[in-house]
C-alpha cells in the first residue's frame, strides 16, 4: 500500500508494519519465515497513493490542488446538473472538507473519477506527531482494509485484503491458482488457533470452520485452501 504525505518527516520508501498478531502467530509457530506487511510511504506526491496522510493543520495543502481541478472542470461544462454538482464539490472544499468524508451517488462517482480529485482518496489527518506505524494503522482502517493470515513451521504471512472479502479473493491474494482451482476453505479464528497445538488440531478438534467460496473472511482469521487444478 502507498501512502503519500506531506507536511511531515516520515521514512520514504518501504516501512514494515509491527504486526502484534503477526508477532504471536511467529513465536506460536516459530516459522523457517516470516512474511509481514510493508507500507510505502511517499513523500507530496498523491496520484500513486492509495491514501493520504498529513497533519490537520495542513489541509489545505491537500484541497488546493483538488479546488484548482474542480474549477478546471467548472470553466468546461455546460451541463447545469454537473455545474452544479462541481459547484457543491467546490464550496465542501472551500470549507476544509475533504471529498472521501462525503456521500455521492453512482453517476457523481463516475464524474468524480474522471476528475480525479486527491481528497477522494482515504484522507488521515493528524493531530500531532504519529510514529510511522501507528500511521500505517490509520491508513489501513482508512482504505478499508484488513489482515488474514496463512501460518505454519514453514511460514507466517500477513495478507492485506479489503474488508468483506470473500474467501475465494482472499485465497486469489495467495496465488491465482488457489482461486483458480478453489474447492474448500479450512478457516479459524485467531484466538481459537492459539488454543491448539497446529492449524492440523485445529481441524481435527473441530475449531477450524469448513467453507464454501461465497465465505466472508473476519479480520485476523487464519485459513488454508483446498483446491485443484
Amino acid at each position: 500500500m502507498k501512502i503519500g504525505f506531506t507536511g511531515m518527516e516520515l521514512p520514504e520508501g518501504k516501512v514494515k508494519f509491527e504486526d502484534k498478531s503477526l508477532l504471536a502467530l511467529q513465536e506460536k509457530d516459530k516459522p523457517k519465515k516470516v512474511a509481514p506487511f510493508f507500507a510505502e510511504f511517499i513523500k507530496d506526491e498523491f496520484v500513486q497513493a492509495e491514501v493520504i496522510v498529513l497533519p490537520r493543520a495542513n489541509i489545505l495543502d491537500l484541497l488546493i490542488l483538488d479546488m484548482e481541478k474542480f474549477e478546471v472542470r467548472l470553466n468546461r461544462s455546460t451541463e447545469e446538473n454537473e455545474r452544479d454538482f462541481l459547484q457543491g464539490c467546490l464550496d465542501k472544499l472551500e470549507q476544509e472538507i475533504p471529498l472521501c468524508t462525503l456521500d455521492f451517488s453512482e453517476e457523481e462517482r463516475m464524474i468524480l473519477k474522471e476528475i480525479a480529485p486527491h481528497s477522494f482518496k482515504p484522507v488521515v489527518l493528524l493531530e500531532g506527531n504519529e510514529a510511522a506505524n501507528n500511521i500505517i494503522a490509520l491508513a489501513l482502517e482508512a482504505n478499508n482494509s484488513m489482515f488474514f493470515y496463512t501460518s505454519g513451521p514453514t511460514e507466517s504471512h500477513a495478507w492485506l485484503v479489503k474488508k468483506g472479502s470473500d474467501i475465494v479473493t482472499c485465497a486469489g491474494a495467495i496465488h491465482t491458482d488457489l482461486a483458480r482451482g478453489f474447492i474448500k476453505g479450512d478457516v479459524v479464528a485467531f484466538d481459537d488457533y492459539f488454543k491448539y497445538h497446529n492449524f492440523k488440531e485445529c481441524v481435527t478438534r473441530g475449531a477450524a470452520k469448513l467453507v464454501d467460496r461465497d465465505y466472508i473472511v473476519q479480520p485476523g482469521e487464519i485459513i488454508e485452501i483446498r483446491f485443484n487444478v
